[in-house]
């Protein structure tokens, strides 16, 4: 069950990574980049199993409270062409929030067990 552990740590890593270098032409671009950039580095130190799991669950809140900051006043989707633009890319960010919240959230957990 570790290595499953472990597995997901690097997968999400790696990923955190390319989204932080995708959010280059962002407008606010240091922002992003350190929302998914902090969210590697705690990958990273799972990975070296230097990760505390109080670390995990203030993260957790952190991007959890980031979501519901950035959910759109009206969800209109992700895709393109179904609505404001700038309400599809709020729902965008939200989703990436979303998506780290859980893997601190699992981290955290993990890091209990140990």
């Amino acid at each position: 069950m570790k290595s499953i552990s472990k597995g997901v740590a690097l997968l999400f890593a790696l990923l955190f990574i390319t989204a932080a270098v995708l959010q280059y032409n962002d407008p606010d671009a240091a922002l992003w980049i350190s929302f998914y950039g902090v969210a590697a580095v705690a990958c990273i130190l799972f990975l070296m199993d230097r990760f505390q799991p109080i670390l995990g669950l203030l993260l957790g809140l952190v991007y959890l409270v980031a979501t519901i900051w950035v959910w759109p006043e009206k969800f209109e989707g992700v895709k393109i062409g179904n609505g404001d633009i700038e309400n599809i890319e709020r729902g965008r960010e939200a989703f990436g929030l979303l998506i780290v919240t859980g893997v601190m959230f699992f981290l955290a957990r993990k890091a209990r067990k140990k």
